[in-house]
């Protein structure tokens, strides 16, 4: 029942989300093209923590339906690779996070841009180090990683580490944290005309209100991965 209600918010989210457009295509790009789409689709399709730094405790959870938005900067390579004039890429997702012993928390999420044939799943492992207390900041470790799916000429992942502090305030908990992105995306099936493999480095930074009603938990948060900057809200259940 649980996943039914998770499945028909993701839905009821992605219709209120602008679309990405066409199916993307990487066959006949330029080197420059793809160097940039590899950006703006690291940017977009990283892991966005959406959650403070203090840990969930043993066999505490926090699960719902997020949304981000993305802001790109190369929107004329994308209209090279057929997915047509865009300015931004919203991505649509379910996502649950558990608490394990040790501050230790772990987390997945699988998502997809509306229209479009590029769907992205993911992890994180994240380690309080420093728990917080009513007096004191948490501050945690985070590991990440993403992969694209969906798209039959691009394998590309993402691989990311972070790190964040927090510190609640009643229903609220703001939040912030730096680190960094690596992108690699490489062309497949594609016999002639495909762009060499690409690897990137990003820089990260993002910062974020975590709100919980009790009945409902609400973030928000505002990311910049290299050149672009994304908004997510996240709406579900943290106990």
């Amino acid at each position: 029942m649980f996943l039914r209600r998770t499945l028909v918010a993701a839905a009821l989210l992605a219709a209120s989300l602008p679309a990405v457009g066409k199916d993307l295509t990487i066959q006949g790009l330029s080197q420059d093209d793809f160097h940039k789409i590899t950006q703006d689709l690291g940017a977009a399709l990283s892991y966005k923590p959406l959650t403070p730094a203090e840990p969930l405790g043993l066999f505490g959870f926090d699960a719902g339906v997020a949304g981000t938005d993305t802001k790109i900067k190369n929107t004329d390579s994308f209209k090279n690779a057929g997915v047509g004039d865009i300015s931004d890429i919203a991505v649509p997702s379910a996502r649950f996070n558990m608490g394990l012993p040790f501050g230790l928390d772990v987390g997945v999420m699988a998502g997809a841009a509306p229209s479009t044939n590029v769907r992205v799943y993911g992890g994180e492992v994240r380690w309080a180090f420093i728990k917080g207390s009513t007096t004191t900041p948490a501050v945690a470790l985070r590991g990440s990683y993403t992969k694209l799916a969906g798209v039959d000429q691009l394998d590309l992942n993402t691989k990311g580490v972070d790190l964040s502090i927090s510190k609640g305030f009643a229903m609220f908990t703001p939040y912030g944290g730096i680190g960094k992105v690596w992108v690699t995306s490489t062309p497949k099936n594609i016999p002639i005309l495909a762009p060499s493999e690409e690897s990137l480095s990003l820089n990260k930074y993002f910062v974020g209100l975590n709100m919980n009603f009790i009945l409902v938990n609400v973030a928000l948060e505002a990311d910049k991965t290299g050149e672009d900057t994304s908004y997510g809200l996240k709406l579900g259940f943290r106990f």
